[in-house]
């Protein structure tokens, strides 16, 4: 078998706001129109007028990737300006209303919203998916079987959505939370090979209940549109530098994964009842109260579930060229995520005397200037 480039692109979706009082806006058509002049299929609206999504070219590696998204989110947070807007970078807005939210008029958001009724419109989130690029079909099911075990630590330390509708979830990640009412979503199913896979997803086109795989919303997938296997459980985050980190330890992972299988070994598979655990131990409490070592058989902190992560991944690191960016990811458990930022902007506001919904302002205020650090 001929090494995959493991090429990588990164896709991110944003919420915009009004710079007056922090609450979502539309965008208005013109502004999407500037942002497609100068972005091209880079930019594209999303189901809801007040969200945008953009995705990087193919690149190489992590510092390309770093540099064509912060292009991505200078621009759009550039021409946002304009229209006195700007964006967030952030999986739940902290106090919007989603029924006052409004539809893209466009046919493939309609049929969702017919589809999936009021589950559709609760939709007021935001995610950050990461394609990684392997050319061979039965390659991408493999590995999607084995670092499904993984999903939870990207989902930890990618944590930015713990309120929703201006009260705080006790939950990290309440994104996934509304995510996880659709169909289809979730850890994925194992299937022996690429044949499994398309005969299972098959018989529910033929059924006429999906017109094809990107309606399959697992928490990581391949791709219907690239040659990619395409992790989608990260919550979207604020911090550019943490964006790019967390993506180059997930391709740092399929090239891991993959040399295992040249050796024949591959990651020990576990039940999806236990990688379920961890996943809702990520959802819940983000970095801060560890995860279930399978084989110690007891909960481990994340700091050092994330030392042995980073040191399974180091020689596809160097390989890769990202060792900085892989080595950045520690501040994420020094400092915390966005997740344990926000809710220490909010109580150091009530604090100070602010009531909730100054407080929760001084939280969107704060996302707003997280988008455009290390732009």
């Amino acid at each position: 078998m001929d090494e995959p480039e493991f090429s990588m692109g990164i896709e991110e979706e944003y919420l915009l706001v009004d710079l007056e009082n922090y609450d979502l806006t539309p965008a208005p058509e013109e502004l999407m129109r500037k942002c497609q002049r100068e972005l091209e299929d880079q930019v594209s609206p999303e189901f809801l007028q007040c969200q945008i999504e953009v995705g990087t070219k193919v690149c190489k590696d992590a510092a390309e990737a770093r540099e064509n998204l912060a292009h991505l989110r200078r621009t759009i947070s550039d021409i946002a300006a304009e229209y006195g807007l700007a964006p967030l970078a952030a999986s739940c807005h902290p106090f919007a209303d989603w029924n006052r939210q409004v539809y893209t008029e466009k046919e493939r958001y309609r049929s969702l919203e017919k589809e999936l009724a009021g589950v559709a419109r609760r939709m007021l989130i935001c995610g950050m998916h990461v394609h990684v690029g392997l050319g061979d079909d039965d390659l991408r099911i493999d590995l999607m079987s084995q670092i499904s075990y993984f999903l939870p630590h990207f989902l930890a330390l990618s944590t930015s959505s713990p309120f929703w509708q201006g009260r705080d979830t006790g939950l990290n990640s309440y994104r996934l939370t509304v995510f996880d009412n659709l169909p289809r979503t979730g850890l994925p199913p194992v299937f022996s090979g690429y044949a499994e896979f398309q005969r299972s997803v098959q018989i529910i086109i033929s059924s006429g209940l999906i017109q094809d795989a990107s309606k399959i919303w697992w928490d990581i997938r391949p791709s219907s549109k690239f040659p990619t296997l395409e992790t989608r459980i990260c919550d979207v985050m604020p911090l550019l530098d943490d964006a790019v980190g967390v993506a180059a330890l997930i391709q740092c992972l399929h090239r891991t994964l993959y040399h295992l299988k040249r050796e024949n070994k591959r990651w020990r598979q576990y039940d999806q009842f236990l990688i379920g655990e961890n996943r809702w131990r990520a959802q819940r409490y983000g970095i801060g109260e560890g995860m279930i070592d399978f084989g110690r058989g007891e909960v481990i902190g994340f700091d050092c579930l994330l030392e042995e992560l980073i040191e399974i991944v180091t020689d596809s690191a160097k390989i890769l060229n990202c060792t900085d960016e892989i080595d950045s990811i520690r501040s994420i458990v020094e400092r915390g995520t966005s997740a344990d930022r926000q809710r220490a902007i909010y109580q150091n506001s009530i604090g100070e005397g602010a009531s909730s919904q100054e407080a929760l302002k001084n939280v969107a205020r704060s996302l707003v200037e997280e988008f455009t650090v290390g732009l």
